[in-house]
């Protein structure tokens, strides 16, 4: 029988910040039948990779190891030789310290096709987003990229103090995992004749929404680091262009902000981008799936459309699936023609013109109970409306249609389902936001005491009162809430706010 090989992507994930994943090494996520990876990819690229792909964490750490490399090799070679596609996922670039060669030598021993796709190193990417060069004219012509992990400072051949070479040469001098052994680097450093006065700096979680930068002469830089408690993963910088600050976020209102945002991929995608449009860093929290409900009786309702005489929409998920299951039957749009539309608020009355259709009525406030008492004056009594919202939708609005003689017909099509979360991390946020009252309690769903102690801490903001007042049910009060219960409004507030904090 003929041998089945399959074939292995050596895949850089970059510095951390998703966004910096090649085009190429997205696309390969998203058909990976494997996914082997390490402690430095972000969750938010696990996520494209399907969800029948088989997933592997093979994480390492100081003095700590998921796996051994000779595990790892073994576990390439023989997903592969199932015939599997397969995604090793490094954190950076394979080939910068990421002992992507060992692996690539190994399936080509086993004559196991493999190939590499480059990733964005951190070695540039995390001085850049703080705003360093690793070369500018004048300054430094060269860069050079060490391991901070061995900072024995022998050659491989132990003939001399390899730190000798690195104090004496003129460029950039950037270690890589550096901040464990700062105080041995920079005493090495020193020792062996670099300037004292040399500009240097590290930078902790680089290209993340919690970096941290600390910039000192040389002889000064590990007693800052220990004032600012910087913890690893750091990278250290050495040389003139440390002392150069070539990021001018920190001229935005939110620069140094950190938001954690909860909801579905749409609201992290249109409120990331705004709030790092206006210097915040972002994170995402507690990640909310649409999930698709009562799909036979949606598509009856579409059918028998005549029976209505309006349509009202309360959210943009509800928007998306009714066009949604139009256009998978086949259902022809001018069947639409004589309705009367409805939409909550700006956001889903914008995102319903995206399939070519006008509301005719806005609450100029919006809530729910806003949309509900504008439309007992709009429409007539005996009028028969749709309703496709979500399963826990708020109760005034088909009480209030019906105390006016208007027939409501509720249709839940969706349920908002929040993945579990744990506390890691969100301490050092500024800000968490909520869209959703769904979102809140999917939140609180584990460890609810304490991320009710650490909202004590961190300022939640959200889209609207709903939303504030479920997070009331769980003792978290004073929360910002959004005037226009949109993603621009979230950012606003925000904004108002961190600015009058930092008065």
């Amino acid at each position: 029988m003929e041998k089945k090989f399959g074939m292995v992507y050596l895949v850089g994930a970059g510095p951390g910040d998703p966004e910096l994943i090649t085009v190429k090494g997205a696309r390969l996520l998203a058909v990976a039948e494997v996914l082997v990876y390490d402690r430095l990819a972000s969750g938010e690229l696990l996520r494209l990779a399907p969800a029948d792909c088989e997933r592997i964490y093979v994480g390492k750490e100081p003095g700590r190891h998921a796996r051994t490399q000779e595990e790892i090799n073994r576990i390439l070679v023989q997903k592969a030789k199932e015939g599997k596609l397969v995604v090793r996922l490094k954190g950076g670039d394979p080939f910068v310290f990421g002992r992507g060669g060992e692996e690539a030598l190994e399936l080509i021993r086993h004559n196991i096709p493999c190939e590499s796709v480059s990733g964005v190193t951190s070695a540039i990417a995390v001085p850049a987003h703080a705003g360093i060069p690793v070369t500018h004219r004048g300054l430094s012509q060269s860069f050079h990229v060490i391991t901070g992990h061995t900072a024995d400072g022998e050659n491989t051949d132990g003939s001399r103090d390899a730190f000798a070479c690195y104090a004496g040469l003129s460029g950039t001098l950037v270690f890589l995992m550096g901040l464990s052994n700062l105080e041995c680097i920079t005493r090495r450093l020193l020792s062996n004749g670099k300037a004292p006065d040399m500009p240097a700096a590290v930078v902790s979680n680089g290209t993340l929404a919690d970096e941290r930068l600390v910039r000192a002469p040389l002889a000064m830089i590990c007693a800052r680091v220990r004032e600012a408690g910087l913890k690893p993963p750091g990278i250290l910088i050495v040389g003139e262009t440390a002392g150069l600050c070539l990021n001018e976020k920190r001229l935005l209102p939110l620069s140094g902000a950190a938001v954690g945002i909860t909801g579905t991929d749409s609201m992290y995608e249109r409120l990331s981008a705004r709030l790092s449009a206006l210097g915040a860093g972002t994170v995402r929290v507690c990640r909310s799936r649409v999930a698709r409900e009562n799909e036979e009786a949606l598509l009856a309702a579409l059918r028998g459309l005549k029976a209505y005489d309006g349509v009202v929409f309360t959210s943009r998920n509800a928007v998306r699936l009714f066009f949604e299951t139009m256009r998978e039957n086949r259902l022809d749009l001018r069947a639409l023609g004589r309705l009367f539309f409805a939409a909550v608020g700006r956001g889903t009355e914008e995102f319903l013109e995206e399939f070519g259709i006008y509301a005719d009525y806005v609450p100029e406030i919006y809530t729910t109970e806003a949309l509900a008492a504008g439309l007992a004056r709009a429409v007539r009594p005996g009028s028969r409306l749709l309703l496709p919202r979500a399963r826990r939708g708020s109760e005034a609005l088909p009480k209030i249609l019906s105390a006016a003689g208007i027939v409501c017909t509720e249709l839940p099509i969706y349920d908002v389902v929040t993945e579990d979360t744990d506390c890691a991390g969100l301490e050092k946020l500024s800000y968490l936001t909520f869209a959703s009252s769904s979102g809140v309690h999917g939140f609180f769903a584990v460890q609810a005491e304490e991320k009710r102690r650490l909202l004590a801490h961190v300022r939640p903001v959200c889209i609207g009162a709903v939303t504030a007042k479920a997070l009331e049910e769980y003792g978290v009060t004073g929360a910002l809430i959004a005037r226009e219960y949109t993603a621009s409004g979230i950012a606003e507030v925000i904004g108002e706010d961190y600015g009058a904090v930092c008065l």
